[in-house]
């Protein structure tokens, strides 16, 4: 907590772990959520900096080799600065800050200068990577000592401070952090201080991420085989006995979807559902959110539903953004789950069934198929004629569902709960990822993204660009619009749900034909 008008802030170092986003501490994402000012390197990962509030300033201080960059003294007085003006500070860095992160020369530093500080520590490459690559650092079996190494010194130092006559033969697993381009020193360095030639070694480059690649070898071999690989900075290698266990423990780049670029067009404040599922499949998640929910620009036809709520038989809820924005105004009125007494309630899929029972609140009827014709078979056994329906829904929707149900002599209320808006997501980007054939599929959830998507990247030969890239929709609603667009749809999802979309992608990938 920072305090303005005394100038003092407060700065936060926080380990932003290896590069798997899923991996920030709990304590790492709440500091965060609380940050006036982010300051951050280009191996923390950028959709962390999703977690901060959206006035919040973030900088990049870039900390590679190559290109514009900060010094370490420059990135110091800018955290002194903007702590002295009472801001909440986090210095963002890749790993742990401890841990070859110079983090101890920040905290040396704000201490110098009074500032307060905090340390949270980060889950550092030296055990997620390997983690991540099949290879555990410690097995019984093997040895029982392990040893963290930077693979490029302080060019500055004179003599070596790497006791390479102790580590070569006295520690059982060597763990080198960034010391690709010092690979043949490394492995000169442990040959001629009684390392065997037959040891094993594994580099891996961009660890924990989607990106990750694998080179195996031994001492005597590793360098040629790094080369064909070309492997590039950031790699983290992994000397040892346990890189052995690698063959039969390799789990992450075995996942279903590793390494696949999905785009996701879902509205950002329900991206991160979808963005985990397939992350946890192995895949990366590119957002670019192509609608926003927000609440309708009158509440008239809501507040009058809620003003005569005792008056309905049935109330239809089309989704869980649908669900929250109802109990919202349904509190505005000074109203809770009570006002529903009496009233029926069908929720088209389970997370609008879930989203209810958020509010104590259990379904009454949940189709077995999660569209307007799906509803409509669920009600074919439910006697209509003469019961009033409330539906609360988007402004903009599909209308066979109170057609039909007034066909059937049902009174239909349609009454708006929120609106759909098309953002300004980063289009230059998404643009450039295309053209490059970068992406791997494109997904749409509701024919709002799959239109908004050609509006924002615009409908002139939009085939033509996206052809080679395979396109998801959750459902055959979707799906008939992306052909509206004149594109077509290499998957369709049989369960019309996050997770059902993502079985789609994996069988997709696994089944092309």
């Amino acid at each position: 907590m920072a305090d303005e008008k005394s100038g003092k802030g407060k700065v936060y170092l926080v380990g932003a772990g290896p590069g798997d986003p899923r991996l920030i501490t709990v304590r790492g994402r709440a500091c965060l959520e609380e940050a006036d000012v982010v300051v951050y390197d280009y191996l923390a990962p950028e959709t962390l900096l999703g977690f901060c509030p959206k006035k919040s300033v973030k900088i990049f201080v870039g900390k590679r080799r190559e290109g514009n960059r900060l010094s370490q003294a420059e990135i110091n007085r800018l955290l002194i600065q903007h702590a002295r003006k009472g801001k909440v500070v986090v210095r963002l860095k890749g790993g742990d800050p401890f841990i070859f992160g110079r983090g101890g020369e920040e905290a040396e530093a704000l201490a110098e200068e009074g500032i307060p500080f905090e340390i949270v520590p980060g889950v550092t490459a030296a055990i997620a990577v390997p983690a991540y690559a099949g290879i555990p650092l410690t097995h019984r079996d093997w040895t029982s000592s392990v040893a963290f190494i930077t693979g490029h010194e302080d060019p500055d130092k004179g003599d070596s401070r790497v006791a390479w006559d102790k580590i070569a033969t006295g520690i059982g697993t060597l763990i080198f952090y960034m010391g690709v381009r010092s690979l043949p020193h490394i492995v000169e360095k442990l040959i001629a201080h009684g390392r065997s030639p037959k040891t094993p070694i594994a580099l891996i480059q961009w660890g924990t991420r989607p990106l990750q690649r694998t080179a195996v070898g031994t001492l005597e071999d590793i360098v040629g085989r790094s080369e064909t690989a070309r492997m590039e900075p950031p790699v983290t290698i992994v000397v040892g006995e346990v890189v052995r266990l690698r063959e039969k423990l390799d789990w992450y780049e075995r996942l279903p979807l590793f390494g696949k670029k999905i785009l996701t067009t879902r509205a950002e404040a329900r991206e991160e559902e979808f963005s985990n599922i397939v992350a946890g499949l192995g895949g990366e998640a590119i957002s670019f959110p192509t609608i926003e929910i927000v609440p309708p620009k009158s509440w008239q036809s809501l507040d009058q539903a809620i003003a005569e709520i005792k008056g309905f038989d049935w109330l239809i809820l089309t989704s869980a953004n649908g669900v929250r924005y109802f109990f919202e105004r349904l509190n505005e009125k000074k109203k809770d789950a009570r006002a529903l007494s009496g009233l029926r309630i069908c929720a088209i899929g389970p997370r609008t069934a879930d989203a209810l029972s958020d509010f104590g609140i259990r379904a009454d009827l949940v189709p077995s198929a999660f569209t307007a014709e799906g509803v409509l078979e669920a009600f074919s056994g439910e006697p209509l004629s003469g019961k009033r329906v409330l539906l609360a829904r988007a402004k903009v929707a599909r209308e066979i569902l109170p057609v039909e149900l007034r066909r059937r002599g049902a009174t239909v209320t349609v009454a708006v709960a929120y609106q759909t808006v098309r953002p300004k997501p980063d289009i230059e980007r998404i643009e450039q990822m295309i053209a490059r054939k970068e992406i791997d599929m494109i997904t749409f959830t509701s024919s709002s993204t799959a239109t908004n998507f050609a509006e924002l990247l615009g409908s002139n030969d939009l085939s033509k660009r996206l052809e080679g890239i395979p396109i998801g929709a959750i459902g055959p609603v979707t799906a008939r619009t992306v052909e509206d667009l004149g594109l077509r749809c290499a998957v369709v999802a049989n369960e019309h749900t996050m997770e059902g979309l993502a079985r789609a992608l994996v069988s997709y990938f696994h089944h092309p034909d």
